[in-house]
């Protein structure tokens, strides 16, 4: 949107009605996909995807602001480092986002989301079930592999949950 003006109730189910289906389009298409096949399947106007983003980039920056907001509260809401992680990487197993057929590094996806992560590795740290001497760094340069990973290859729930007990077998005390 042009303007921080709260939108109607209309436009705004419009808005995540383009967000939702652009998500899809895309996933399925990869980044060549076109805005008139988006507004098609979100039963819009073109002219609406535009007033809501002026440009396909501005469309593809709105994904990647809501997986990392996606990401973000789900980071603030987990109990555990390990339970994110399993969350994190079944989702990108899953769903070919955005950040993939882009060919976006994962890591700069997951920047924004340090500072939950950390206080995660903290309270994990503080609760022994990862080793004092493991660092955010460190953490996040896992979560990017083993995502990438699973992204790549579109790992199955097993071989999700094997790889993730080595690398948490790896942080234990």
């Amino acid at each position: 949107m042009l303007t921080d003006k709260p939108l109607r109730a209309d436009a705004a189910r419009n808005r995540a009605r383009i967000l939702a289906t652009a998500t899809e389009v895309f996933a399925a298409k990869g980044p060549a996909a076109s805005t008139e096949e988006i507004a098609a399947r979100a039963g819009v106007a073109i002219g609406t995807v535009f007033r809501h983003f002026p440009t396909k980039d501005a469309l593809l920056a709105a994904i990647m602001k809501d997986v990392r907001d996606r990401l973000a509260a789900r980071a603030a809401t987990a109990e555990t480092l390990e339970a994110f992680f399993t969350a994190v990487v079944a989702e990108a197993a899953a769903v070919h986002t955005v950040v993939t057929l882009l060919s976006v590094d994962v890591s700069g996806a997951l920047e924004t989301l340090t500072g939950a992560i950390a206080t995660l590795l903290e309270q994990d740290q503080e609760h022994q079930r990862v080793r004092r001497d493991v660092r955010i760094d460190e953490v996040m340069a896992l979560l990017t592999a083993a995502s990438r990973g699973a992204l790549a290859a579109a790992w199955p729930p097993d071989l999700q949950a094997r790889t993730l007990a080595v690398i948490f077998a790896g942080l234990r005390p």
